[in-house]
């Protein structure tokens, strides 16, 4: 089936917008929570950004090993529609916390859409392999990859935009509820399914589940290095994505739209190079393009950062678009993004192919709680950089010598496995 023909299939577009919507939500209440209460009532800051993304990435730390379980346990799209329910509650509640200007309960929801999310994330990477043949499981990663960076970024700009306009609390809370109606109208649309392990027993510790997850995702070569990979591509992502507002303004000291042309650049490079994976590889789920994919974020990385400063005085996005070296900047991040697509979207199928289906749900969980914790890492990291005196530009260059050693090793890994190729021989899938 072409591309085109599988987005418009009833096995991936109510996924797909159940997904959107929701990672839609979750940057629209963060974001524009954080802007009404440093913009509009004074308090917060740096703290509370740092308070708002401790509270969302917290749950993926805690809940995704038995959110794992339960899509195993039971079947997944019922589980979806249970989540899109929630959602609509706490897109209800934010409406009200934002026309009550209150940031305590904004951050009481941003920690309940954290649980959600949190609980989605094995539901969707899980269930793809249940919907789509063989030879789709990379066009069907791709396409959730490319909507959902693509939904963040729309997020975080939206946002911040819609909260600063004079009735700017009802608009957010007003979209924010309507995402979730739309979502919940996805997943509604999705083909049911069974239960992948019916008999599973859903253990109530969960510290311990959570070693249980992560060991058993280690056991596996294929899915650990993987996992490992993934890992590493959010904490490059976040760091991104965190050193993008800076080095708006205080590398270019521009005005806001610099910066929402940054994400929306970032944003549709990471869709052109998850989509194109599929056709890059011809179906075929392999890491062999992995280290030159890697080795292209070093390389894009690292002259972002000099384009950017070399982009000092381009203080509007026209500016930076009339201009060789706003071109030039732009080039590198969107190539880094395409590298970044290329680089990740295989990861995610060799994990679903993997995996036993009737721990799929529960390997995806380990990858998410391994993400959870490198971006954790990578953010102290960045911010440790930052304390010391280094500027954005200078972050993004130790991130771009990081992720050389990480490309080296990558290569070390595939000359080891054989063939560029890091997956099992038999796969398993339950369709």
């Amino acid at each position: 089936m072409s591309l085109v023909g599988l987005m418009k299939s009833r096995r991936i577009w109510p996924l797909t917008l159940a997904q959107s919507c929701g990672a839609l939500n979750d940057n629209l209440v963060k974001n524009a929570m954080i802007v009404l209460a440093i913009f509009r009532l004074g308090v917060g800051g740096a703290g509370l950004s740092a308070l708002a993304g401790a509270l969302f990435i917290a749950p993926y730390i805690l809940l995704s090993a038995s959110a794992g379980m339960l899509a195993d346990r039971f079947p997944k799209p019922r589980l979806i529609v249970i989540y899109k329910i929630a959602e609509i509650l706490l897109m209800a509640t934010a409406a009200a916390a934002f026309l009550a200007a209150s940031v305590p309960a904004l951050l009481v929801v941003l920690f309940g859409l954290g649980i959600q999310a949190a609980l989605f994330g094995p539901v969707k990477y899980g269930v793809l392999p249940e919907y789509l043949a063989d030879d789709e499981l990379l066009a069907g990663n791709g396409i959730i990859e490319a909507t959902t960076f693509l939904s963040i970024v729309i997020g975080t700009v939206a946002g911040g935009g819609l909260i600063l306009l004079e009735s700017g609390p009802a608009v957010v809370g007003t979209t924010g509820i309507a995402l979730s109606l739309a979502g919940l109208f996805g997943a509604l649309r999705m083909p049911a399914l069974r239960s992948a392990d019916p008999s599973l027993d859903l253990g109530f510790n969960i510290l311990m589940e959570t070693w249980h997850v992560v060991r058993a995702a280690r056991s596996v070569r294929s899915i650990w290095l993987s996992v490992l990979g993934l890992s590493w591509f959010w904490t490059m992502g976040a760091t991104l994505l965190t050193e993008f507002p800076i080095v708006a303004r205080d590398t270019m000291h521009a005005e806001g739209s610099v910066l929402t042309l940054l994400l929306a650049v970032f944003a549709v490079g990471v869709g052109i190079g998850s989509i194109g994976t599929a056709r890059l590889l011809k179906g075929e789920v392999s890491a062999r393009f992995a280290p030159y994919a890697a080795m292209g974020i070093s390389l894009f990385c690292w002259d972002f950062s000099a384009a950017a400063t070399a982009a000092h005085g381009l203080l509007s996005a026209g500016a930076v678009l009339g201009a060789p070296a706003g071109w030039r900047m732009l080039a590198d991040l969107t190539l880094l993004a395409v590298c970044g697509g290329v680089f990740s979207v295989p990861l995610y199928a060799i994990i679903q192919e993997a995996a036993q289906p009737a721990q799929r749900s529960r390997m995806i969980a380990a990858n998410n709680i391994m993400n959870a914790l490198f971006m954790v890492l990578g953010a102290g990291a960045a911010a440790g950089l930052a304390a010391g005196g280094l500027d954005a530009p200078g972050v993004l260059r130790v991130a771009a010598g990081a992720n050389l050693l990480v490309a080296a090793w990558i290569v070390v890994v595939l000359r080891r496995e054989g063939a560029g190729r890091v997956r099992p021989p038999n796969r398993g899938l339950g369709r």
